[in-house]
């Protein structure tokens, strides 16, 4: 399990190497890393969570969505999407495997999962990450892509590989399982460490998106976090676009901007009303990140004149 630092900044400030508005992005800003045309995605998502006295972990609920949707949002770039595990409502497409018999572990799991994949990388995920995000997965890509090695692993504040945190070259993974199915007689029960420690890894670390919840001491720890005064409006804006189906990276400074100029020049209830206003006229207009900038700065503009024209210095014939 890996822990969270004790320094804040899980996303969007403090110490987060990342930066802020590291959620959001699109499908095309993940699959755009370094050398990587393209990639699929397995999720593991089937184990009996016996630390949480057997509760469904992939469907716990932090921030106002499963586990398992935080993980397929961090994903979302990827051609395919592959969960491992019985079927269950998603917010997003994913193709479904079982490994045969189900409960095999994550071997076996891995190797049902594969299977349904036709990317030549694959990031490979378990469904307890609740700080995994599209700016994590670009990294893991690009640095598996920059280099000669079979993977990218992910490894945490103490320097521990999180092999369920990583991207493959997928022909590496298929020779390694059918190297084990064959030493082996088949891959139930096998524990993960077989399958990679013959592949040359190369190491990111990020001790903030590597936290996975194991017990409900994690998962209440997550809960904490992102309701952090640095942290919760990235979060609840993430939850919202996740939960209305809208996959569209805004500068959401400039929408706080307008709804100050709005509240502050003309009234309270402005703020709300107008970047209301501002989404639908971007709809109307075809969408989109730039749409959404031309429409906010318009009404930015009108905020201020109006705000203007109330000023002590305001001539009379001020337009």
């Amino acid at each position: 399990m890996s822990k969270l630092p004790r320094t804040a900044g899980v996303r969007g400030g403090g110490n987060d190497p990342r930066g802020a508005h590291t959620r959001g992005m699109t499908a095309s800003d993940t699959s755009g890393a370094p050398g990587v045309d393209g990639y699929d995605a397995v999720v593991l998502a089937g184990g009996a969570a016996r630390r949480l006295g057997g509760a469904d972990k992939p469907g716990v609920r932090i921030g106002g969505r499963a586990l398992l949707d935080r993980v397929l949002a961090a994903c979302a770039g990827a051609a395919t999407t592959v969960v491992v595990a019985e079927p269950r409502p998603t917010a997003r497409p994913v193709v479904w495997a079982r490994e045969e018999p189900p409960g095999g572990g994550p071997v076996a799991a891995l190797d049902a999962g594969l299977s349904r994949t036709t990317a030549g990388y694959v990031v490979v995920l378990s469904a307890d990450l609740p700080f995994l995000d599209q700016q994590t997965l670009r990294r893991l890509l690009g640095g598996l892509a920059s280099s000669d090695a079979e993977g990218a692993v992910l490894t945490d504040g103490e320097g521990r590989d999180q092999t369920l945190v990583a991207a493959y070259r997928s022909a590496a993974l298929r020779r390694e399982l059918a190297r084990l199915s064959d030493e082996h007689a088949g891959l139930n029960g096998l524990p993960l460490r077989r399958l990679v420690a013959r592949l040359g890894l190369v190491r990111i670390c990020d001790p903030v998106a590597s936290f996975d919840c194991d017990t409900w001491d994690d998962i209440a720890t997550a809960r904490t976090r992102i309701r952090e005064h640095e942290h919760v409006l990235d979060e609840w804006i993430s939850a919202v676009k996740d939960e209305l189906g809208i996959d569209l990276d805004v500068d959401t400074g400039v929408l706080l901007d307008l709804a100050r100029d709005a509240a502050h020049g003309v009234a309270r209830p402005a703020a709300p009303l107008t970047t209301f206003l501002v989404g639908y006229a971007a709809a109307q207009s075809g969408g989109g990140p730039e749409a959404v900038a031309e429409a906010a700065r318009k009404a930015a503009a009108l905020a201020l004149r109006w705000a203007d024209e109330d000023s002590a210095e305001a001539k009379p014939d001020t337009e």
